[in-house]
């Protein structure tokens, strides 16, 4: 097969779908793979890093998209992306398609067949190529919230861990999955005063046995966090529900109950967010206040540490990726139900279930496309 991998367009996007190490190893596996000149420089990989690996160098998306059987990226393809797709064509990335209705009319135009990252799962019930970049994500929440705080940001001009004689910022955590676990253990670390919310009694047990000392737990519910809210310097909003739009948990009208200069940080953006107020921003401008309330709503969070972002997506996509190639999408997800779970369009039909429930739209079962 030949892999295609473009350069990122998405703004302040440094990651790349494809590392040296992935491309060396498909390479190995008798396919061809071409990479966009610069497409990891971002990251990193420069051209000659690619070409030791045994890609070959081309110099526009266009001949990417031209050329290749599967094009592997990291972010939802661009409108100018969308339209370069073809049909029968196999394009393998990211799409948060719930929020999206947009991205999802032109990929079942296009008569492509997607596969997203983030609804591929595994034997436990998880998120493989989802949980690298929540990882991510979850460790960078508490770190640029703590900028956010800063009085010069429009924050309260709290300090994460406090001093001798000054209390630490209070942070509230809502969701305990991979996420919001990587981000109450780095705002405990900083010194703050830390509690989870979750659902699920079996993960509150789970993070209560490992974490108990580190940070407290909560069963979420309206009414346990209009207690925190007044007392939260940070909330940080890192819930999932896999393929469908995330849940409005904090309205704008619990704002006035909220200190002023208090932040939000949404790092469910990406499935619509998780607050009634929350609009994707970029690393660019990453910060907004409504209502006295700052929020950090960046869409694509890891890109700020591209390296590390796409090392370790790259160590978890490259083994699918492979399956793709080496016996074409149709055979891959026949053998494998987890990466079946993958499958968003097809031939201009959609088919996952959250994301046609979201949008309205009718859906296909994947299981007959195979």
């Amino acid at each position: 097969m030949r892999i295609g991998c473009p350069t990122e367009i998405k703004p302040q996007e440094f990651r790349v779908g494809i590392t040296p190490i992935a491309a060396k190893e498909a390479v190995g596996h008798g396919h061809e793979v071409l990479i966009q000149s610069g497409a990891g420089l971002g990251a990193g990989f420069d051209d000659a890093a690619y070409q030791a690996a045994g890609a070959k160098i081309v110099g526009t998306a266009q001949e990417i998209f031209a050329q290749a059987d599967m094009v592997v990226k990291v972010k939802e393809p661009q409108a100018v992306e969308r339209k370069m797709l073809r049909e029968g064509q196999v394009l393998f990335t990211y799409l948060h398609l719930a929020p999206d209705p947009e991205q999802t009319k032109d990929l079942l135009a296009s008569g492509a067949t997607c596969i997203a990252y983030e609804t591929v799962t595994d034997r436990a019930g998880g998120l493989p190529l989802l949980a690298p970049m929540s990882e991510v994500a979850g460790r960078l929440a508490p770190q640029v919230g703590a900028w956010t705080l800063q009085k010069a940001n429009g924050g309260r001009g709290v300090l994460m861990g406090g001093v001798p004689g000054v209390g630490p910022a209070r942070v509230i955590v809502i969701g305990g999955g991979v996420v919001g676990t990587h981000a109450a253990k780095i705002a405990a670390g900083m010194g703050a005063d830390v509690t989870v919310l979750d659902r699920s009694l079996p993960r509150l047990r789970y993070l209560d046995d490992v974490f108990g000392g580190t940070f407290k737990t909560g069963y979420s519910s309206a009414g346990l966090l209009e207690e925190l809210l007044p007392l939260a310097d940070m909330v940080i909003g890192a819930v999932l529900i896999p393929g469908a739009a995330a849940p409005k948990l904090v309205r704008r009208d619990q704002f006035g109950m909220m200190k002023p200069g208090s932040v939000l940080v949404d790092v469910a953006i990406d499935q619509g967010g998780c607050f009634e107020t929350s609009r994707a921003t970029t690393h660019q401008d990453p910060i907004y206040e409504v209502d006295g309330i700052m929020h950090y709503c960046v869409a694509n969070m890891p890109g700020a540490v591209a390296r590390t972002s796409t090392l370790a997506l790259g160590n978890a996509t490259m083994p699918f990726m492979l399956a793709l190639a080496d016996k074409g999408w149709k055979q891959a997800c026949a053998d494998d139900a987890h990466l079946l779970n993958g499958l968003n369009v097809h031939a201009g039909q959609l088919t996952y279930a959250a994301v046609g429930e979201a949008l309205g739209m009718a859906t296909v079962d994947p299981k007959s496309l195979v």
